[in-house]
Parts: C-alpha cells; structure tokens; sequence
C-alpha cells in the first residue's frame, strides 16, 4: 500500500457508548479511499469498556491502532500523543462523537493538498451548514470564548474550538514540540503556535450537529478555558513558545 497518507486520531475517555459506531463510521469511509490510512484511538485513561470494545474490533479493522495514556491526562495531551505515534503525511484529530461527518476530511485535506500547512473545521462562517444547533447556553457560551480568543490570543479565527483540525506532519510535530497545555484550550494553544511560527492556516466552513451528550461543564469548564487563554499569553511572555 505505500506509505501511510492520512492518520486519523480519535481522542476517547470514557467513550463506551458511542466508540463502536464512530470507528466503523471511520473505517468504511476510509476504506472507500485509494490511498492507505489509519485510525488512532487515544485512551485517556478510560475506566469504563472503551478500550475492550476497541481491542475487540482491532482483529477486523487492520488498520487500527490504540495508544494509551496511561492516565487520564485530558483531550490536549491524547491529540498530542496521537501526533506523535501516527506515521500519516497528513494528521487530523476527529471527537469521538463525529459532530463533524468523517467526510468533511475531504474539505481540510483539499487545504492542505494547496499549501497550507493547518486546516480547521469551523462552526463560525456563514458558509457552514449547522443541521442540530447546540443549546442556547451553550451557543452563547462560545460566542462569548470565541470573542475572548480575539482579544487575548488571536483576531484571526470565527472558531477555534471545532474538534476537527487538520495538520501537515512538519507542522504537527513543531507545535506538539512547543505545546504546553494538556487539557482545556489546547486548540487555540496549537493555533496561536502556528501562527506566532508563520505557519499557513486554513478556516473551512463544515457540516455539524450536536450531540446533546456533551461532557463540558459550562461553569467550571469555562472559568478554566478563560484562564488558560491567560496562560497562552504568559507562557509567550516568557519564551517557553522558543
């Protein structure tokens, strides 16, 4: 098959109920493709049957892999592990929900076929196609993050938050070099790198729908993204970016 064109890495903790369905969703998309690709599922330190569910399917699905935290260390750790560990030209990271169809790959790896070096799927253009609209609350809630971004960190970008980004390997590898964040705001981390190293980024517009099981817990959760925006701008202050 050559080498490994595209890797697909799954962050999963506690995943139980939706994993089986996502990485058969994943893998009858990518078996469509012509060119060779893999699927990384990341535990974070899972306590409940995700990973005896996806050990399961790693008999059928050749082209599976798994890469254990160890311990539960957050979803921005588990997509820097993946990078690390995929051997794909080019990296995407997907929530293990698919809120964003598998298929909408074929808009950010179009991107990155054209030169750019990241491609992120974004909720925020005019252009992309909401078909389930999150509750109310939590609308606002990233609304308002979203314009905090702008203000701290970076006026570039209508959607940072989007768990569906694409990357180069080259590029991937620098920022996960530089990534200090393990858990909350991870995302604009690796963006405010990208860009603070010149690296060519990509906003698209994508098709969503809101899965009602989100875990994020719209009070505590946001207090810590709001300070760890702070962090990314003290963290620059003093030169741990390079």
């Amino acid at each position: 098959m050559g080498e490994t064109y595209l890797s697909i890495i799954i962050p999963a903790y506690n995943e139980e109920r939706r994993i089986l369905n996502t990485i058969r969703t994943v893998e009858s998309y990518l078996s469509e493709q012509s060119y060779p690709s893999e699927i990384i599922v990341v535990d974070d330190g899972s306590i409940d049957n995700t990973m005896k569910i996806v050990s399961k399917m790693r008999s059928d699905i050749e082209n599976l892999r798994i890469v254990s935290n160890g311990t539960n260390r957050g979803k921005g750790f588990s997509v820097r592990n993946g990078f690390l560990n995929a051997k794909g030209k080019f990296l995407i990271f997907s929530d293990a929900d698919l809120s964003t169809p598998i298929e909408e790959v074929e808009k950010l790896l179009q991107c990155l076929q054209e030169g750019f070096d990241v491609a992120i799927g974004s909720r925020g253009l005019k252009e992309s196609d909401i078909r389930i609209r999150q509750p109310w609350h939590r609308e606002r809630m990233g609304r308002v993050f979203n314009l905090i971004v702008r203000i701290l960190t970076m006026g570039d970008f209508n959607d940072t938050q989007c768990g569906f980004k694409a990357f180069t390997t080259e590029a991937a590898l620098n920022i996960c070099e530089k990534q200090l964040l393990e858990r909350f705001s991870f995302d604009v981390e690796m963006l405010y790198i990208a860009k603070k190293f010149g690296y060519k980024i990509k906003e698209v517009p994508i098709q969503w729908f809101d899965d009602p099981r989100s875990k994020v817990n719209n009070i505590r959760d946001s207090y810590q993204m709001f300070t760890d925006l702070i962090r990314i701008r003290i963290n620059d202050f003093k030169g741990l970016y390079g």
